[in-house]
């Protein structure tokens, strides 16, 4: 027992250790932390250097990190969030999934790699599905969940992660003579049945039990009710034939909308990108290096249709629901990979004769380098869309499927203040302004952000601030300042180089994220740049002053000054 015990925490010693090493190395060779939690599954894995021994223990602590991840997701997504993006979630992933269910079937007949139409069949819903972890750890590391094409990943992920339930109830049937209705009624009475009895427990139960634990004050209980919370509802979701990953999701959702989510997340989120780490590194440990030498052309072709085939899927699909070409296209290259629980599938095919062992060891193969690539796709899909937009005669075509209520702007509107960003920090910014009666424009690309900015009758442009078309709609050649609160660092700095482009005297103020984004953007031209954690330490130290008896304009003198020199010597190490 002892040397059981022992053994399994060298294993996870080794694992901690090898991810901490690998996300190091690709944290300084500036390459995402993911590629190298990867890599270092592949090193110390049985199919590699073989230094871990207990991999199914491992792999069990890491599907406790697809929980975590979910669970936090659900935290910060909350169901208004989820609800501005239903249609293109419920209606799109049923369209992606089924499109792309469909011509993986007829391409894998026609080319005799599937032997029968139920074969086909089984490996396009192997192939529709996504991996919600991957992209959840991207979006998050590139402060990017919050953004329209976030959301609109996330929500489809989710859906994704509920018709899984329904494909793992039907699989074992596909082989069998008798009816398939029952299963699928029975699969999707479960479905609906767990949705309301989560509605309803986040409605009168969890909230109750949250506020009596914080009302104890004691950290202990409140991350132990939380983790009791996320794992039985995951449990019940996994008894129900449904994944663990929208059960953990939906634990979260129950306590989104309470006064002590975000206490809930700060206690959470250590928990979560340990074992997160675990996961990724996990499935770095299924990679066989063999497999892929032998293997190499088929199992790059593989990759190549499926991750090309499904953003061609996806991007019609997307634009479809009348979001923004650049939108469309960064939602399609952010989930054109093979998903973790397509892993699941497979095997359940695999158990049930539907596939054979080398099928299924591709299959393995090609999901673990589509995830390799994702990071980079998304760090590319940017500049495909500009580089696309630019054309002169296909980016006239893209722009046609901007939505028709795109601009509302008064007559002859000038002198006025742009803002870009209406979210927490926008509304004030703009009330404050509104307040003093100046004119401003807003540009927002969040529907719901949009109605009310209509109900108010505050001038607006519907897009990404970023794009060089919604600036030229604008004027910010007439324009007296320019307002950045943009939650993403990259739209950020994209915004404030075009918008220069386009008037380079205006008065640019901007909110950097971190304190390498202050010089930055200094550096890039903005006039003012507003760390939001500084701007509150100032505050409190100037409280602070005042109590100790300075005068108020020398406590004003002060603060100019840090201000002045962009809060160098308020800096760690100065």
């Amino acid at each position: 027992m002892a040397a059981a015990t022992s053994g399994f925490i060298l294993d996870l010693t080794t694992v901690l250790g090898a991810s901490a090493l690998g996300g190091y190395l690709s944290n300084r060779l500036k390459q995402p932390v993911l590629l190298g939690y990867l890599l270092a599954g592949l090193m110390i894995g049985p199919l590699g250097l073989r230094l871990v021994n207990d991999t199914e223990a491992i792999q069990g602590l890491a599907e406790l990190g697809v929980a975590f991840l979910l669970f936090s997701l659900g935290v910060q997504f909350s169901l208004a969030e989820l609800n501005r993006v239903r249609n293109v979630a419920i209606q799109g992933s049923v369209l992606q999934i089924g499109i792309t269910t469909a011509a993986v079937a007829t391409i894998t007949c026609l080319l005799g790699w599937a032997t029968s139409l139920t074969q086909g069949i089984f490996l396009g819903a192997v192939l529709s599905l996504s991996s919600t972890a991957v992209v959840l750890k991207t979006l998050t590391e590139r402060g990017e969940t919050n953004t329209r094409h976030g959301q609109i990943m996330l929500a489809i992920l989710i859906a994704q992660d509920l018709a899984l339930g329904v494909m793992l109830a039907i699989v074992p049937s596909l082989n069998s003579q008798g009816s398939l209705l029952p299963i699928l009624g029975l699969a999707l009475l479960k479905v609906v049945g767990f949705i309301g009895g989560a509605i309803a427990a986040g409605y009168w139960l969890v909230p109750r039990i949250i506020r009596a634990v914080a009302r104890t004050e004691s950290d202990e209980l409140f991350l132990l009710t939380l983790l009791a919370l996320c794992l039985s509802v995951a449990l019940i979701t996994a008894r129900l034939g449904l994944s663990i990953e929208i059960g953990a999701f939906a634990a979260g959702l129950m306590i989104a909308e309470i006064d002590y989510a975000d206490h809930a997340l700060s206690r959470f989120l250590p928990l979560r990108d340990t074992f997160a780490c675990l996961f990724f590194t996990s499935i770095g440990m299924l990679i066989d290096p063999q497999i892929l030498i032998q293997n190499a052309g088929i199992i790059l072709g593989l990759v190549a249709l499926t991750m090309v085939g499904k953003a061609l899927i996806v991007l019609p699909v997307v634009l479809s629901f009348g979001y923004s070409f650049k939108t469309s296209l960064r939602t399609s290259l952010g989930i054109n990979q093979i998903g973790e629980f397509s892993f699941v599938l497979a095997l359940v095919g695999l158990d049930n004769n539907l596939i054979s062992e080398q099928t299924y060891l591709l299959l393995l193969g090609a999901t673990a380098i589509t995830l390799v690539f994702t990071p980079f796709l998304f760090e590319s899909a940017n500049p495909i869309a500009e580089t696309l937009l630019k054309s002169p005669h296909l980016g006239r075509f893209l722009t046609l499927w901007e939505s028709p209520q795109q601009v509302w702007i008064e007559d002859a509107l000038t002198h006025h203040i742009v803002v870009a960003g209406y979210g927490r920090v926008g509304q004030v910014v703009v009330n404050i302004l509104r307040q003093q009666n100046h004119p401003v424009l807003v540009i927002e690309n969040n529907e719901a952000a949009i109605q009310t900015l209509r109900h108010r009758q505050i001038p607006y442009i519907l897009g990404d601030a970023d794009s060089e078309q919604i600036l030229d709609k604008a004027h910010l050649d007439k324009a007296l300042a320019l307002a950045i609160t943009l939650p993403a660092p990259t739209s950020t700095r994209l915004l404030l180089k075009r918008a220069l482009a386009i008037a380079p005297d205006l008065d640019v103020i901007a909110r950097a994220h971190i304190t390498a984004e202050i010089d930055s953007l200094t550096q890039a031209g903005a006039r003012e740049v507003v760390q939001p954690e500084f701007e509150a330490a100032l505050e409190l130290g100037s409280h602070l002053l005042k109590i100790l008896g300075k005068a108020p304009m020398d406590i004003q003198t002060t603060m100019e000054a840090i201000r002045l020199n962009r809060y160098l010597s308020i800096r760690e190490g100065k």
